[in-house]
């Protein structure tokens, strides 16, 4: 713990000489909440990449570089006023050991799927108070960040309207609903009117986050691993068209398909 310690020390002080107004960094001086926030979202895909990589090494590294953009943040609001880093893990500290009154608190354990039932009734208690604070009407929607990727976020809110009773009861609805919104997508494009087609086009890809959720996939994820498995393909075509001397803009279809196809044998 004092190894932990003495490095989260060292790393808020190398923070606050970044920001120091005369001996600090131009860069990080210049610095705002917004201007960070974009690396922010790009450190957490960062980590997520290095899980998937199964390096230790990348993903130590990425957490670190995920930690200093908490680091950051921290500093940015200690500077305003606001709170600082100390704050912040003291805030996460209570938060946890609230929503986990069985480690902490003598409650009666359960399985798995018990104890994320209860964490999520604790948050929906905990999203309750807060509208009730700020004196708005509480909704089962509160709190999703709009920042989230959009296809997490519809998954994210798909699952809090079905824990009110918002929801599909039979999977084959849901798919019902994924092939008429695929109808409704064929109509927009024959009537020629692009505004339609996207409206749809959204339409379609929520059902089909909505689809996933019921067959227990998270959207997501999946998504991730189809964009990681077409990279390994496409890049392996690239491979065997500059083995055989082939332009890829000169192949035709019937050359991309042989080449797809030996990429998807590999």
């Amino acid at each position: 713990m004092a190894d932990a310690a003495q490095a989260l020390q060292a790393l808020l002080q190398v923070m606050r000489q970044l920001r120091d107004p005369e001996s600090g960094c131009p860069w990080d001086q210049q610095q705002t909440f917004a201007s960070i926030a974009p690396y922010t979202l790009e450190e957490a895909y960062e980590v997520a990449a290095a899980i998937d990589a199964g390096d230790p090494q990348q993903l130590r590294d990425e957490l670190g570089d995920l930690l200093f953009q908490v680091v950051f943040h921290a500093q940015m609001a200690s500077e305003r006023g606001w709170f600082d880093f100390a704050a912040v893990a003291q805030a996460i500290h209570d938060k946890l050991v609230r929503r986990h009154p069985h480690v902490f608190a003598g409650a009666q354990a359960g399985d798995a799927r018990t104890q994320s039932r209860m964490w999520e009734e604790l948050k929906a208690a905990e999203r309750a108070t807060e509208s009730a604070k700020a004196n708005r009407a509480a909704s089962a929607l509160e709190g999703i960040p709009r920042a989230l990727p959009a296809l997490a976020r519809a998954a994210k809110i798909g699952r809090r309207a079905a824990r009110v009773g918002f929801d599909w009861q039979e999977t084959a609805q849901v798919r019902a609903k994924v092939l008429e919104e695929v109808r409704e997508v064929d109509a927009a494009l024959a009537a020629g009117a692009h505004a339609a087609v996207t409206e749809e086009m959204g339409d379609l890809l929520f059902a089909l986050a909505n689809w996933s959720l019921h067959l227990q996939i998270d959207p997501e994820e999946a998504l991730r691993h189809a964009n990681l498995k077409f990279e390994r393909r496409f890049r392996h075509m690239e491979t065997l068209a500059a083995a055989r001397g082939l332009s890829l803009q000169a192949l035709t279809p019937s050359e991309w398909d042989a080449l797809w196809n030996q990429a998807k044998r590999m």
